[in-house]
């Protein structure tokens, strides 16, 4: 596996990484034993970045790599695990923003608990908090690391400025982002600004939520999972669109003799450098594929070839929809 840095002054890790939402019942259910089958081949593959956060599952996530640990112990000094903090509810269930440093602390306390670790390699605010300016969550954050709760600290959905402002607190190791084929806003300022600042642009849902793979979830299946079910781009009409235009990009992977969800994370390595896919399933054979994609070194005809089947703005439907929208940054 090749390898990049988390940040500038991070350690090396897998060029691709994992996203262990996917440890919860997001995408359907899940157990342990499947989780673990993942992190045993991230081992066999070199995949060392693991990206979890306490509310995936509401721990399910990070409980089932804190097993896997406990069970090898010298898993630790493979992995460099990440994991996050923000997303809570009020007292009348609404869901809420809370990056205030007692709730950082108190939240990321449990999530060391539950992966039987003392410190991780790197904590997120998992949203904005639009109750605390960006150089306040900075502060917070940085007191972690000051700590020694964790080795460095990340944003997650936030603006350019945002990142720009948090900087001048603490150092910032990464940004996380959803960005892929389908959802290329972050080309829009976000990943230059991470290159300019040396902060490493970790992409989540780098195969657009399965309609970049050989096999997107099937239409039955939708309608079981709340997320996608209300999501714009897996409803109808715009569902059977971005089926039929993602033919193309089916096909072409398969001219390129591969998969097409490697095509879809090599294509995210060429955006610099500093961009981290992390691709999430609950499958160890689609996980292959995805990790495929480190594998290819994609040249400006391939690159062209791509942008002729999945141009840019060619999804039918917003990546997110209204409610869903409630705590990323827009910011063009």
């Amino acid at each position: 596996m090749k390898t990049r840095k988390l940040g500038a002054n991070g350690p090396e890790i897998g060029a691709i990484g994992y996203g262990a939402m996917s440890f919860s019942d997001m995408y359907g259910p899940t157990n342990e034993k499947a989780s673990h089958a993942i992190l045993n081949a991230c081992r066999d593959l070199g995949v060392t970045h693991l990206d979890t956060a306490n509310v995936y599952g509401m721990g399910k996530s990070e409980k089932a790599i804190g097993s896997f640990l406990k069970a090898n112990p010298s898993a630790r000094e493979e992995f460099v695990i990440a994991t996050k903090a923000t997303i809570t509810r009020d007292a009348d269930g609404n869901r809420v923003f809370d990056n205030s440093a007692e709730h950082l602390e108190a939240e990321l306390d449990k999530s060391l608990q539950r992966l039987g670790l003392d410190c991780v390699d790197l904590f997120y605010a998992h949203r904005r908090d639009p109750r605390l300016t960006p150089e306040e969550t900075a502060a917070n954050l940085g007191r972690l690391v000051e700590k020694g709760k964790t080795k460095a600290i990340g944003l997650s959905e936030v603006a350019p400025t945002t990142l720009r402002r948090a900087m001048q607190t603490f150092p910032i190791a990464a940004v996380q982002s959803e960005y892929s084929l389908s959802t290329r806003f972050p080309d829009l300022g976000l990943v230059q600004t991470c290159a300019e600042l040396g902060v490493a642009m970790v992409a989540f849902s780098p195969v657009g939520r399965s309609l970049l793979t050989d096999n997107p979830i099937p239409r039955e299946r939708i309608a079981s999972l709340p997320f996608l079910a209300g999501n714009p781009r897996f409803m109808e009409p715009n569902l059977s669109e971005n089926l039929r235009i993602t033919d193309g990009f089916r096909k072409l992977a398969a001219e390129m003799e591969t998969s097409a969800a490697g095509l879809a994370n090599a294509w995210l390595l060429t955006r610099g450098p500093h961009v981290i896919p992390i691709p999430g399933t609950r499958s160890v054979d689609h996980f292959r594929e995805c990790i495929a994609g480190a594998e290819l070194d994609l040249t400006d005809a391939d690159l062209e070839r791509i942008e002729e089947v999945l141009p840019v703005g060619w999804s039918h439907g917003d990546r997110y929809s209204v409610e869903q929208w409630i705590g990323p940054e827009r910011y063009c």
